[in-house]
């Protein structure tokens, strides 16, 4: 997949619109500075771009596979194209995420916005929600993102505390503290 080339073409017309989106998944780890393999680009957008998106990447080859009120996945038969996935989010969930949101060089000469630490881990932790498959994978992410500097920890920790699972955090919590001696 060719990610600068598709991230380039659907930012643009995201932006022309003037909907708000940001990465997600393993590409929204890597403007964090985490690098892994993905074959897929994930993206979250306001929830209000949904039907436009849809028709948008509709015109330009992409097989719909989900939809949902807040997913949406699409698969081009041209490999340069490849999978893109949604997130979509409402307007107050878009103002909290977007409000925190960073932007970074992802590939040379193209920009985009990450989440924050703390809410890319809250998106891992709802992910391993919707599917345990995740969890050792999005742990291994969250555990990356617990090591950044100026990471808020304490927000970190109430987010798994709110799914159930204070006791993953302190098992992360401790094998960080274990590496940094």
């Amino acid at each position: 997949m060719n990610f600068a080339r598709v991230l380039r073409q659907v930012g643009q017309f995201l932006d022309e619109r003037g909907y708000r989106f940001c990465l997600a998944g393993a590409m929204a780890l890597h403007g964090h500075g985490a690098s892994r393999a993905t074959a897929d680009l994930d993206l979250i957008v306001e929830a209000r771009a949904q039907r436009e998106l849809l028709e948008f990447l509709g015109s330009l080859g992409y097989e719909l596979l989900h939809v949902s009120e807040g997913y949406s996945n699409h698969i081009h038969p041209l490999e340069a194209f490849g999978r893109l996935d949604f997130i979509y989010v409402d307007e107050r969930t878009a103002d909290r995420l977007f409000a925190d949101a960073r932007r970074v060089a992802v590939f040379p000469g193209v920009e985009a916005l990450v989440p924050s630490a703390e809410h890319l881990a809250a998106l891992k932790l709802f992910a391993i929600k919707n599917d345990p498959s995740r969890m050792f994978k999005d742990l291994a992410d969250i555990q990356f993102l617990l090591g950044l500097p100026g990471v808020d920890q304490a927000e970190i920790r109430a987010q798994f505390e709110r799914q159930g699972m204070a006791d993953r955090f302190d098992e992360i919590k401790r094998a960080l503290d274990r590496s940094r001696s």
